[in-house]
């Protein structure tokens, strides 16, 4: 059974995205199978990971709201061993057409059932909110990782997330468990990043991961050509970093 991953945290522009992108290329390098669902209406992880947008027919929001087979969202990447549910933009509107529809904090969970077993790892992308699309991530996954950026608010937030996590565990989810924090953007020369780093530590202790993800212009650049860092530049800081973090967890859960 694959351990269904959900990145969220409801504070944009913190490297959810990217840590998605990188860390399924990392686990597939790594020979594991591994599907990215795009639950983020901005669609990021999917262009970032090759698919022309404009060209998809089945997303994750023909599965959700017409009932589309899955396996008819299920696109493959330039990277083997690695999928991709797309997401579109018309998922902005989901949130507003699931809210009549039974079980329907479920919906995404239902959808993922029938192939969990296909893959070692589901990573899911969520959008930054607490909506219904990310309640319903919550509810499908086994664990959650939440990237959190290293500057002042980064630590602001994290309150309102850890009371959705609680929220979900108590009434939908029991089995959701913290994967980890992931200190992202880290850059050891500011004083600050490095505050942030140890006070994280001291909140959260064996929560927060070894891995921290340092400022990379590769890691910046990889996006634009739809390439993850390990395709784009392997030798890159940030293709190490989110080798390392793949590393981290394929041995937290062996």
């Amino acid at each position: 059974m694959g351990k269904i991953i959900a990145l969220a945290n409801q504070k944009g522009g913190v490297g959810k995205t990217t840590t998605t992108i990188n860390l399924a290329a990392s686990l597939a390098t790594l020979e594991k199978t591994v599907l990215v669902v795009d639950a983020d209406p901005q669609a990021n992880a999917s262009s970032g990971l090759g698919v022309n947008i404009q060209e998809v027919e089945c997303s994750l929001y023909e599965c959700i709201i017409n009932h589309a087979d899955v396996r008819d969202a299920i696109y493959t990447t330039d990277i083997d061993g690695l999928d991709i549910i797309p997401s579109h933009i018309d998922l902005v509107g989901a949130e507003i057409e699931m809210l009549n529809l039974p079980d329907r904090e479920k919906i995404i969970g239902n959808v993922l059932a029938g192939i969990q077993n296909e893959y070692d790892y589901i990573l899911i992308d969520c959008s930054p909110s607490l909506g219904l699309i990310t309640v319903n991530a919550l509810t499908a996954a086994n664990s959650i990782i939440v990237p959190v950026q290293c500057e002042y608010f980064a630590l602001e937030g994290i309150s309102k997330l850890l009371n959705t996590i609680k929220i979900v565990k108590k009434s939908l989810n029991p089995k959701l468990e913290i994967e980890g924090f992931l200190l992202t953007m880290y850059d050891s020369r500011l004083r600050l990043a490095n505050q942030i780093y140890d006070e994280m530590k001291r909140h959260f202790q064996e929560l927060v991961f070894k891995t921290v993800i340092q400022r990379n212009v590769k890691l910046s650049e990889s996006p634009s050509h739809g390439l993850p860092a390990i395709l784009y530049d392997a030798e890159s800081t940030g293709a190490k970093n989110h080798l390392a973090l793949a590393k981290e967890i394929i041995s937290k859960n062996a």
